[in-house]
């Protein structure tokens, strides 16, 4: 038994099964991840996996367990492996964020630009997908932090740390006729067509809910994980457009004009997550306090302690 076969096992997994993705994600050949499986296989005498010939479809009970041990075991091997950075390499690393396209865009620059003016020996990297994306990239180690908006906290093995609330504007192409609604209702909002989020995003879900609470249809002419992708087809004249009030910038989009509408909507909560059981390098707490000032390290160190988590553990400060 090695260290790599567990990478293997712990690689087949992620990858939903798919040894030729698993092999891919770990720079080397299919043949070589199932040939070192099937060895530790035969060293421990018990099949990790359910095969329908060559295919690999499931783990088996046995398979789960040690599946479970894997991951602590590769887990504790990049924690040393930190630890070793952190104390050889000082202010030097590597940094990977996993978020949306929205809080990339709009809510992160400010905390980015004055973390890498104070870590200039970081590397940092941003990877953009939907949520549930995010989510699974954080939980592989793909990623170091995830930014999301309510789905990372209810991902197993996954500490999600509330960060702020924020709510919705109405987005119109210049003179629209919905700038004379006052005050807005949802009525008015669903008699036009409308542009919004994906499906995949937390936020979209609200959205359709608040719409059938009202008994409303509204008619959802085009649908973007891209706030930006949105306003440009607001500004085409397709619809008016519902998106984060964050994404809306009154100096870069001046062909659009905007309605707050956070008195018809719940506010939704972004979280940054942060897998348990990590070691967490010192300019991680530094970029997590500037992007979060109420997460200083005791809360964060606090959060990654405990069994889950809870909005009741770690209150967003008043005001956000």
């Amino acid at each position: 038994m090695n260290l790599q076969q567990l990478r293997f096992i712990c690689a087949v997994v992620r990858q939903n099964f798919n040894a030729s993705a698993a092999a891919d994600s770990l720079y080397t050949s299919q043949p070589g991840v199932s040939k070192q499986i099937q060895l530790l296989e035969e060293e421990i005498n018990v099949a990790l996996f359910v095969r329908k010939g060559k295919r690999i479809i499931g783990m088996t009970p046995a398979g789960e367990q040690i599946f479970t041990f894997a991951q602590r075991v590769v887990g504790d091997i990049e924690n040393i492996r930190k630890v070793g950075q952190e104390f050889s390499q000082g202010d030097r690393g590597e940094f990977v964020i996993a978020t949306t396209h929205t809080q990339a865009r709009y809510s992160l620059p400010k905390a980015i630009k004055t973390f890498t003016e104070r870590y200039p020996g970081v590397q940092l990297r941003l990877r953009q997908g939907n949520p549930t994306q995010i989510a699974e990239m954080l939980a592989a180690g793909e990623a170091d932090v995830a930014i999301a908006t309510e789905s990372l906290n209810s991902y197993a093995g996954l500490v999600a740390l509330p960060c702020y609330q924020w709510n919705r504007v109405v987005i119109t192409p210049t003179g629209h006729p919905l700038l004379q609604s006052q005050p807005l209702t949802l009525e008015a909002v669903a008699a036009y067509p409308i542009v919004t989020y994906d499906q995949a995003f937390a936020g979209r879900s609200l959205i359709d809910k608040t719409f059938a609470n009202r008994g409303l249809s509204p008619n959802i002419v085009l649908s973007a994980i891209d706030s930006d992708v949105i306003k440009a087809y607001v500004e085409l004249g397709l619809g008016i457009g519902i998106v984060a009030k964050m994404a809306y910038d009154p100096v870069r989009d001046i062909k659009l004009e905007v309605i707050d509408a956070s008195h018809l909507f719940d506010p939704s909560t972004t979280y940054l997550a942060l897998r348990q059981g990590t070691y967490l390098r010192g300019y991680l707490y530094t970029f997590i306090a500037l992007y979060a000032p109420h997460l200083d390290r005791n809360t964060v160190d606090r959060a990654l302690d405990s069994t889950v988590a809870s909005r009741a553990l770690l209150p967003l400060p008043s005001g956000s």
